[in-house]
């Protein structure tokens, strides 16, 4: 036994001394104890993974040993998701399937996850609910100077999420004093606009995407569920994973495609995203990001272009066939759709004819092209000025603020720091073209830019 102890700790050395103090064993502290608990009683087993304080992400899984491509890193079974079955099956469900109204999916997990917070440990799911972080980073929290600081088209989707929340809250007033009778104070201090947006935020940010069949108390799309621990896990661009509910074992699992060593942090990923994406949808950004790009805002091109006397046509145009969105630049410089936007507006009100042949990718002449060229630097100074204001902005204010309005912040300063490399390589790129005009940029889409 004596020797067994000797190994241990020498191999907890060697892990000590290989990654310093950017990893630090959480699986001790009472909530993760109670957590795995619970979890073990549902019947859930892990022998690969345990919680633990990253300091580049925060809250994530470290693994044991070492993990095979290919193999099951999670199989967490059905017993231990929060899905709308498991709220319908509860004290709740009699109160959703007599309401005038069906609800909707989310809202049925919103209130479930409010109601048991306010029972604390008197209810079943305290040990889950208690590893929930207690506020979150998404737009929906965002105070209005922290929304001021935003890029303009990720301000607009922030503002569009805060009204969200806020109409979710208001408009199902009626169906929340119904459940007077669920809870120990007035309704009102409980399902409260500050509960119900974390609640919102929890199933947005932490949920898994589980199909459910319908049924005759819920309406619209059911494919929400909650997993414990499994949400643990962190989001990285180039990590390839499986993920899905196996019918077969009644577990939602999750497969490493390519393995991971031992003792490092095992990551999952939400999907191809841009980091304005994650932000608004999970309240993070991710670094070295492969699908960082920076978005070109129409009220933008409309200050640019303001003295074209047909550029409301031109941008009319545009609109109908689906090209006055998305408009990116990224660190290899515009894209296809933006500089296809700009040859157009680049073209006079009396080429109009031509103007659908230039989306299908007909090629524009050298004077046209370099005006979009040209255009496409005026977009970037612009954008650029921006960020850098913003920055300036955001300093100040981190030396005023409170610890969450920082969080929040330093989220934001992130996004920033990053359009501001993203806008000064696509400069760079920019500029040795008008130097070089036969190395104009291409006329024909990529087909992973066409959508």
């Amino acid at each position: 036994m004596r020797g067994c102890r000797h190994r241990a700790g020498r191999a907890a050395r060697r892990r000590r001394q290989k990654f310093g103090n950017t990893i630090q064993s959480v699986s001790h502290q009472l909530q993760y104890v109670r957590l795995m608990k619970f979890l073990h009683q549902r019947g859930f087993t892990s022998t690969l993974l345990q919680p633990a304080l990253f300091t580049d992400t925060g809250r994530g899984l470290q693994t044991f040993r070492a993990i095979k491509p290919g193999q099951l890193i999670i199989s967490l079974p059905e017993s231990c998701l929060l899905t709308t079955s498991t709220v319908l099956n509860s004290y709740l469900g009699q109160y959703i399937k007599s309401w005038k109204h069906r609800l909707s999916p989310l809202l049925a997990l919103c209130v479930f996850l409010v109601c048991e917070r306010h029972r604390g440990e008197a209810s079943d799911w305290f040990p889950y609910i208690d590893t929930l972080p207690r506020t979150y980073t998404c737009p929906a929290y965002f105070t209005d100077d922290v929304m001021a600081v935003l890029p303009a088209c990720v301000r607009r989707w922030a503002l569009e999420q805060r009204q969200t929340v806020q109409e979710f809250h208001s408009s199902n007033q009626d169906f929340f004093s119904s459940l007077q009778p669920v809870v120990s104070q007035p309704v009102e201090d409980v399902l409260t606009y500050a509960a119900l947006r974390w609640a919102w935020c929890s199933v947005n940010t932490r949920s898994v995407f589980m199909s459910h069949p319908p049924n005759n108390f819920l309406s619209g799309q059911d494919v929400y569920a909650l997993a414990p621990f499994l949400d643990l896990l962190n989001h990285q661009p180039d990590v390839q994973v499986k993920a899905s509910f196996n019918d077969a074992t009644r577990c939602y699992e999750i497969g490493c495609v390519s393995g991971t060593l031992r003792y490092q942090q095992a990551f999952i990923n939400y999907g191809s995203h841009d980091n304005q994406h994650l932000l608004l949808e999970y309240g993070f950004v991710a670094s070295s990001n492969p699908h960082s790009v920076v978005y070109v805002d129409t009220d933008l091109l409309c200050e640019v272009l303001k003295g074209d006397k047909s550029l409301n046509q031109k941008l009319q145009f545009l609109k109908e066939n689906n090209l006055l969105h998305n408009l990116t630049v990224s660190g290899e410089g515009p894209s296809w759709r933006l500089m296809t936007a700009l040859r157009l507006l680049s073209m006079p009100q009396t080429l109009y004819h031509q103007w659908k042949a230039v989306l299908l990718g007909q090629a524009v002449c050298e004077e046209r092209e370099e005006w979009s060229i040209h255009t496409a630097q005026t977009l970037c100074e612009r954008l650029l000025q921006d960020t850098h204001t913003a920055l300036d902005k955001i300093k100040d204010l981190l030396q005023l603020c409170d610890p969450s309005v920082r969080e929040q912040l330093d989220v934001v300063k992130a996004l920033r720091q990053e359009e501001r490399c993203i806008l000064g390589r696509s400069l760079v790129m920019l500029q040795g073209i008008m130097r070089q005009p036969e190395e104009l940029l291409p006329c024909q889409p990529d087909v992973d830019n066409v959508s």
